[in-house]
């Protein structure tokens, strides 16, 4: 039998290396490479061998399979980013950077969701249970009937899951999770992968969902090998910034209902308060008259939102001008900095850029494009848009405007919240203006001709 081939595994990002080494390649990140002997190491043979196994149950597309049934905790924003609640047996990770509330949001759940008349169990691998007592008073949920554990050794969670068998089980947080089978400490890939594996399929045979916490690296990805997300059924990430009190449940997995939604949550000094309307939030101390202010009518997953859009441009002492971004892709926009120069003729040589999207939110559509333009225009030209106006279009490199989807949903929202004008790209499929003032551009040099009198 050959020898199984030792891997050489970075317990910060999970990348896999040849030879051991001070410092990952990947991540930089130094005195984070171990051994691990591969998945396929130990005893047996190269091939399965002659014994035969069960046969599988096949059927065809066109069988009818009655849909998962959910239970609803009561927070609406953690029930949409879940497809419409919980599902039975289903396991969930939730990652976020420390500090940003994913406990406090996860206690919250198990208090609503064991008020609903489930069984749950809230496991602290990190915490005393007089601390998780603490939290709940705070949270005002110190009646609810949550059943609480601090401990870390993986066999002796299971065996308390087997015997009281409930219906949701919250392990906060993975990393923290050991199993006395792996060689290795607490927190390592090993240990991660291994202790996620276990909780995944108890969760399958036994029919109990299980909700883990997941720490995330500096760059936001959840720690640990990526094998874990494709583990588990549902990946949310909750985001934020510290100097916020608005904080984003976002939706990057589901194979029960629909990505990249997102949940909209307030830090309050008594928890996280959900925010049915986040577009109004977002909008509240919004200057409808500052040159650089823009409103951007976007779409997280299903829901529309309008989110402002700001930027400042001011003369540049420095060789190598600044450029600041928050919320947004800078490479994106260096892009659409060289579309202006290119195709309008408008250059930002010798200026500094600073471009902020309002709220602590992180905008990825290519949507945003125009509004992106629009805001940077408007603060070089010190001109403001008109105060009741949106703004959606993706931007091409030859400068056209290109048309973007679910159109008239952006107008309903814009109107819904007092917008009786928009200006999108030339295309989108619109047959109801929402009794929107809409003007359609095909490319950028129209828009800042109709908008800024340039091109």
């Amino acid at each position: 039998m050959a020898k199984p081939v030792t891997q050489f595994i970075c317990s910060s990002c999970g990348a896999v290396h040849k030879k051991w080494s001070g410092r990952c390649d990947d991540c930089g990140e130094w005195n984070t490479i171990i051994e691990e002997a591969p998945l396929s190491a130990g005893p047996g043979k190269k091939t399965l061998g002659a014994r035969k196994g069960k046969g599988m149950a096949l059927t065809d597309l066109r069988t009818e399979e009655a849909a998962p049934e959910r239970d609803t905790s009561g927070l609406n924003e953690l029930d949409r980013v879940l497809g419409g609640g919980l599902v039975a047996a289903s396991a969930t990770l939730v990652g976020g950077d420390p500090g940003i509330g994913k406990s406090t949001l996860l206690l919250q759940a198990a208090g609503a969701y064991a008020k609903a008349g489930l069984n749950v169990i809230y496991v602290s691998g990190e915490e005393a249970t007089a601390q998780v007592r603490m939290r709940a008073q705070r949270l005002g949920l110190a009646d609810s009937p949550v059943k609480l554990a601090s401990e870390t050794n993986l066999r002796e969670i299971l065996t308390t899951l087997d015997a009281e068998r409930p219906d949701l089980c919250i392990i906060d947080s993975v990393q923290t999770m050991w199993l006395d089978t792996v060689d290795s400490a607490p927190g390592s890939v090993s240990q991660v992968r291994a202790s996620c594996h276990e909780l995944v399929s108890f969760a399958k045979r036994k029919g109990v969902s299980i909700m883990l916490v997941g720490h995330v690296t500096k760059d936001g990805q959840i720690a640990g090998p990526r094998v874990v997300e494709h583990m588990v059924d549902t990946v949310l990430y909750f985001e934020g910034e510290r100097g916020h009190q608005f904080r984003i449940l976002r939706s990057v997995k589901n194979r029960f209902g629909p990505a990249d939604e997102i949940g909209v949550f307030e830090m309050t000094g008594a928890g996280l308060a959900e925010v049915p309307n986040p577009s109004a939030l977002f909008l509240s101390d919004r200057d409808e008259r500052a040159p650089g202010s823009v409103v951007f009518a976007g779409i997280e997953g299903t829901r529309p939102v309008l989110i402002e859009v700001q930027a400042l441009v001011a003369p540049s002492s420095l060789s190598q001008p600044r450029r600041a971004v928050v919320g947004w892709d800078s490479a994106r926009l260096s892009m659409i900095l060289a579309v202006l120069e290119a195709r309008v003729g408008i250059s930002f040589q010798g200026l500094d850029v600073y471009l902020n999207i309002a709220g602590g939110m992180r905008i990825k559509e290519p949507a945003a494009d125009l509004a992106i333009a629009a805001a940077l225009l408007s603060a070089r030209e010190d001109s403001a848009l008109p105060a009741a106006s949106v703004v959606f279009g993706e931007l091409s490199l030859s400068g056209a405007l290109r048309p973007v989807a679910q159109a008239e949903n952006r107008l309903k929202e814009a109107q819904k919240l007092g917008f009786s004008q928009a200006i999108a790209s030339k295309g989108c499929k619109i047959t109801d203006k929402a009794g929107m003032d809409l003007k359609l551009m095909p490319d950028l040099a129209a828009f800042t001709g109709e908008i800024f009198g340039a091109g």
